[in-house]
């Protein structure tokens, strides 16, 4: 089940804070991240899909840390390939933010990152 603290840094938000770990570095870096939950998970989309560094890294260390006014949580992250399941966490980023914003922000919609909340 979704720690209360969790459920409530995320209510009404549009981003996180997400940080990975370098897969050639070791270092932590951070950016900022669209999501959507879904009962005891989160899920991501990498803007340039199965290109983007952030994504890499997570193949490479699955752990994870997302923050979110005050609130952080070291988790796990699992990288989603599976067209369909990425086709249905696409539709319910549309949901989010709208189709025009996800098709300007998302020119390649292959992979997601589906992360551990719970």
């Amino acid at each position: 089940m979704t720690n209360p603290a969790v459920r409530e840094a995320l209510a009404d938000a549009r981003e996180i804070e997400l940080t990975v770990t370098g897969r050639k570095s070791g270092r932590q870096s951070s950016r900022p991240v669209w999501f959507v939950q879904q009962d005891d998970s989160m899920f991501l989309m990498p803007v340039t899909g199965s290109d983007s560094d952030w994504y890499k890294n997570v193949r490479r260390t699955p752990m994870v840390e997302i923050a979110r006014n005050g609130m952080a949580l070291s988790t796990s992250a699992t990288p989603i390939t599976d067209a369909d399941r990425v086709r249905r966490i696409e539709e319910m980023f549309r949901a989010k933010y709208g189709s025009e914003q996800v098709d300007s922000y998302y020119p390649k919609r292959d992979v997601a990152v589906q992360v551990a909340l719970g």
